[in-house]
């Protein structure tokens, strides 16, 4: 049988309490993994009203600091009585073996190291392990609860409470569910390094191999022409040089004086695009003649607002921003927070205005420390934490964090958060620009 641990031996990690939650309605778990865990403790309670009594005590801050350890998670639960009770859930911990099986899996795609880093679980992952025999996911009955208040349910509304606190845990980061089956962040990226290593050491000496015997001559098929030029080993001709790039992108066809339009058709609307698809292209030729070209990805398509919102900041008329506003199905005021957002960083700021999203604790834990130990003043000032934002109290001005790694400044003006500037690495250096301002 696999080994349970406590709290307090090496690996464990302590959270702080998480404030109240907001809205009866509001779901303790956004991600599929923080869905799975709820999933797991509901269909093993023996009791529906203790649950909702431990949601209710989970949204009211009833739970305080969580520590999680390999194989449980423990915190104080306020109850009726002065002294919070000790709450505990056990979970089974994954054998050295099923551990072989899973970083195996993971070190195959860098993605699933990527989406772990950016706080996703890759459901690819989850599914690929359980039909290994490895369970990643918890399943009914895999949540051992247990509490020291005198309550025989299973669970009690205590450790209820925690097992739901958790799951707001899992949401933040999905290292939290690898170190309750056995094995904390740090353990495993330094495995992870280790296996890429051997990997990529393996994969070296086998092309040095392949290198050394030769390319081997294709045989050429009976009717087959490019068989021979394959067998003869030709170099191909080499590729002519692009064209130069131009100082600026042309304007296009002049269609709004034109004297005979055609039906139907907006010679103004033509004239933008036109203006448009040239300075596009004039920006791509640009990053194809760079000397990174190659080392850098093509950018993602845009959707349909984001395209608009390019637009509207590519070419800031007032014609124009009026025309976007009566057609994309947003109003004025967040076409106006989206252009400025765009012109900060793009797509990537437009996301940060539109979406938060939950960054992995490691990494807020990491930029926190940096914040306090680059401030020049003595102590920052005291933020609000919720999600990727970082609120300054006291101020109207605000932090997040994007998913490029980027901090972008936000402040608010008669209730709207407006984006302020650039972004920037480091949290400093954006706050205290903003607060300068």
């Amino acid at each position: 049988m696999t080994r349970r641990s406590r709290p307090g031996e090496p690996g464990a990690r302590t959270f702080e309490a998480l404030p109240p939650a907001k809205g009866s309605r509001v779901p303790f778990a956004e991600s599929w993994w923080g869905r799975a865990w709820l999933r797991s403790l509901e269909e093993s309670s023996l009791d529906s009203g203790r649950l909702s009594r431990g949601r209710t005590y989970a949204r009211g801050g009833a739970v305080g600091p969580v520590t999680v350890a390999p194989g449980s998670a423990a915190a104080p639960v306020h109850g009726s009585r002065p002294t919070p009770y000790r709450s505990t859930v056990q979970v089974e911990q994954l054998t050295d073996r099923q551990w072989d099986q899973l970083l195996d899996m993971i070190a195959e795609r860098a993605a699933n190291i990527a989406a772990l880093l950016d706080g996703e679980m890759p459901a690819g992952l989850a599914d690929d392990a359980a039909a290994a025999g490895v369970p990643l996911l918890p399943g009914p009955r895999d949540l051992d609860p247990e509490c020291s208040c005198p309550d025989w349910g299973y669970p009690c509304k205590h450790a209820a409470a925690l097992c739901y606190q958790v799951a707001r845990l899992l949401d933040r980061d999905p290292f939290v569910l690898l170190l309750l089956r056995g094995r904390g962040e740090r353990e495993l990226m330094d495995e992870l390094g280790r296996r890429n290593t051997a990997r990529a050491a393996t994969e070296a000496a086998a092309s040095t191999a392949t290198a050394s015997a030769g390319p081997a001559a294709l045989p050429a098929r009976p009717g087959d022409p490019a068989g021979p030029a394959f067998s003869t080993r030709a170099a191909l001709p080499p590729l002519p040089d692009p064209p130069p790039l131009a100082d600026r992108p042309g304007r296009g066809p002049a269609l709004v004086d034109s004297a005979v339009p055609e039906p139907g058709v907006d010679p103004a609307a033509l004239e933008l695009l036109a203006a448009d698809a040239a300075t596009r292209a004039h920006h791509l030729l640009a990053g194809a003649l760079g000397a990174r070209h190659a080392d850098t990805a093509p950018p993602a398509p845009l959707t349909e607002w984001q395209d608009a919102v390019r637009l509207a900041a590519t070419h800031p008329t007032t014609e124009v921003f009026a025309r976007i506003a009566s057609n994309c199905g947003r109003t004025p005021g967040e076409l106006a927070a989206a252009t400025r957002a765009w012109r900060h960083g793009g797509a990537a700021s437009l996301d940060v205005l539109e979406t938060p999203w939950s960054p992995p604790a490691s990494r807020l834990e990491r930029d926190r420390e940096a914040l306090r130990a680059d401030w020049a003043d003595g102590r920052p000032p005291r933020l609000r934490s919720w999600r990727n934002r970082w609120t300054v109290e006291g101020h109207a001005a605000q932090l997040r964090l994007g998913r490029d790694g980027l901090w972008y400044p936000y402040t608010k003006d008669k209730g709207t958060w407006w984006p302020a500037g650039p972004p920037d690495a480091d949290p400093a250096v954006v706050l205290t620009a903003l607060l300068s301002t």
